[in-house]
Parts: structure tokens; sequence; C-alpha cells
């Protein structure tokens, strides 16, 4: 599996979705047409980070609840 491979690739389009809240929430520019190679390293690692964090926060609140999927 390579690493951009997603586990559950119907994962994507919320995952996109997730990072345009990110940006958005923290006033960065996101290209419409997809293209986001002018970004900053430092944006990128504000959208990257933010989604790590609420994926974990969702990860830690699914095990808190007994529902474990693995």
């Amino acid at each position: 599996m390579s690493r951009k491979s997603l586990v559950v690739p119907q994962a994507q389009p919320a995952l996109d979705q997730m990072k345009y809240e990110v940006a958005q929430q923290f006033g960065i520019q996101w290209s419409s047409d997809g293209y986001n190679g002018n970004m900053t390293t430092r944006d990128a690692g504000i959208i990257g980070g933010n989604i790590t964090r609420t994926l974990i926060q969702i990860a830690e609140q699914s095990l808190g609840s007994g529902t474990r999927r693995f």
C-alpha cells in the first residue's frame, strides 16, 4: 500500500471537506482549482496538524464510547 492511498477510499470527500474547513478557519487561501502547490509549508502544517488533532479526538471518542472498529 502506498503512503498516499487511503484505508477507506470512501473517506476522501470528508477529508477534502475537512481540509477546506480548517483552511477557512485559519484564513488560509485554498485554491478552487485544486492546486495548492504555492501554499507555504507553515500553512500546510497548520491544516495537517489540525486535521490530525481532529481525527485523534474522533478516535478517542469512539474508543471511549466502546465502539471499537479494530
